[in-house]
């Protein structure tokens, strides 16, 4: 099999496992709750990198148990930080499912730099116990994972697939309260359109990652 049919299947099987455990696996929800209590990671890490990358600061970051979070910020770019939530989440996730897809060789990389994020998360932006044990929890899972075995790439293409899955699919209750907050800023502009905007510039960050990732591995050589 060439390297492009076989990464072509390695979607395909991710794809899959991700789909059968959600909704064919008993309790399946249940077993991708780690996934959600990620993508709430990486939703509320958005809101802190949109704050920092304006000027801001970060008091604290929270995760909770249910699957929501909360993060805390002053000063920054407001729009920024709002949006950095829903739309930052999808632009890490892509990232990830990029690296394990594409570049699988910077996968452990990944993991150790993702898992990085969350000690430091966990640490300076402490909120809770809850929160700080659960990102170092996560952190040294991927670590382990990353050191101890060799499946560090299809790990980063789930997770990163997963979660954009995740987040196109929670358009309409995961970012309510930023939504809200936006259109508080954009008055003219209901928050229910805002709600479309942003899910349309999370599908189209998707389908362009996916032709980024299968460039080439469609064309077929002319004889």
């Amino acid at each position: 099999m060439n390297k492009n049919s076989n990464l072509i299947l390695r979607l395909l099987i991710v794809l899959a496992v991700y789909l059968i455990i959600k909704y064919l696996v008993p309790n399946g929800r249940l077993i991708l709750y780690p996934i959600n209590l990620l993508v709430t990671y990486l939703h509320e890490f958005g809101h802190a990198l949109g704050a920092v990358l304006t000027g801001g600061d970060v008091a604290s970051l929270q995760v909770n148990q249910d699957g929501s979070g909360l993060c805390m910020t002053r000063g920054g770019n407001r729009a920024i930080i709002l949006m950095g939530g829903y739309i930052g989440s999808a632009i890490l996730g892509n990232i990830l499912f990029y690296i394990g897809a594409k570049t699988p060789r910077f996968a452990k990389f990944a993991m150790i730099f993702l898992s990085l994020t969350m000690v430091f998360s966990g640490l300076m932006w402490y909120d809770g116990m809850f929160t700080t044990g659960l990102l170092l929890a996560f952190a040294i899972v991927f670590i382990l994972l990353a050191w101890k075995t060799n499946l560090a790439g299809d790990i980063v293409m789930f997770l990163g697939l997963a979660s954009i899955i995740h987040i196109i699919e929670d358009f309409n209750v995961g970012p309510t309260s930023d939504l809200k907050q936006y259109a508080e800023l954009f008055v003219v502009v209901p928050s229910q359109v805002w709600m479309y905007v942003w899910l349309i510039i999370v599908v189209i960050l998707f389908i362009l990652n996916m032709r980024w990732i299968l460039k080439g591995s469609l064309d077929r050589p002319i004889s």
